[in-house]
């Protein structure tokens, strides 16, 4: 079973990490309105970064632009140095799975089945399912805790629960680009961190590459390597989280009197609100 395996993409011992994503020069749009402008963004192998801001300010349109969902009206999204548009749909599918905000699943389906559907890209005509597919996909589900809901019915799940199976199924499918889209939204607290204790574990364990959106500041900082912060489509600010989560960048960027102190627990910078500005 290599599927669940570190990944094997990265750079020689020494090396700076290879660029395993990349916007250029990227401007996106929905028809005339546009949403992103002129937005250069290089992901490196073995990276956790979140990517942050105020509503509507274009996060998740980045996102589906890197996971080959929307085609820039500008500009270039690259998969390992080659344009992601002219790179095919399985072989993108191989390396690069994307987790939509409220990602559905069909009534009834269930976590066993939809967690096999994380293989579908690696099958074709002459490569059937096999041994080797269902050895897989038990361990994506041993390893999310979610093996003995495998018989359950996604849509009877709990939020955190629906969400790890989510996260099973993107195991199941090998890729080493993980890209999430608000994964904790509509969970509690607790839940909120359950399921970015285990994406850090993806990153951390199994070497996974990983780009989330995220709305909370301090949980973003906590779990995250690198913070991009975007406003009005345009990336203001990237780096650590020390670097970004400025008292300056929260008024910017975020229209927010706040002090940032540091979390007790990790020692990252943690946001304490004041009052909204303007």
């Amino acid at each position: 079973m290599t599927a669940l395996t570190s990944p094997s993409a990265g750079t020689s011992t020494g090396a700076a990490p290879a660029v395993r994503l990349a916007a250029d020069g990227v401007r996106l749009a929905y028809g005339e309105k546009v949403v992103v402008e002129q937005l250069d963004l290089g992901l490196t192998d073995g990276s956790f970064t979140a990517i942050v801001g105020p509503n509507g300010c274009g996060k998740s349109t980045l996102l589906r632009a890197l996971g080959r969902l929307l085609r820039p009206t500008e500009g270039t999204v690259l998969l390992d140095g080659r344009a992601i548009t002219a790179t095919p749909t399985r072989e993108v599918a191989k390396v690069l799975g994307l987790l939509p905000q409220t990602p559905l699943a069909p009534e009834g389906l269930t976590v066993a089945d939809l967690v096999a559907r994380g293989r579908h890209p690696h099958q074709t005509w002459l490569r059937q399912w096999s041994s080797d597919d269902e050895a897989i996909v038990t361990e994506a589900l041993t390893w999310t805790d979610m093996a003995e809901h495998a018989d359950a019915p996604v849509d009877a799940l709990s939020g955190g629960q629906r969400q790890r199976a989510w996260i099973s199924m993107a195991l199941a499918q090998g890729t080493d680009l993980l890209l999430l889209d608000e994964p904790t939204t509509y969970l509690d607290l607790a839940h909120q961190v359950d399921v970015l204790e285990l994406i850090g574990r993806l990153h951390t364990e199994r070497g996974r590459t990983v780009v989330v959106v995220l709305h909370d500041l301090n949980l973003a900082a906590r779990y995250a390597e690198r913070l991009v912060a975007m406003k009005d489509g345009v990336l203001v600010a990237s780096g650590t989280p020390r670097e970004v989560l400025t008292e300056q960048l929260l008024a910017d960027v975020f229209e927010l009197e706040a002090r940032v102190v540091p979390d007790p627990v990790s020692g990252t910078p943690m946001v304490v609100p004041v009052r909204r500005l303007r």
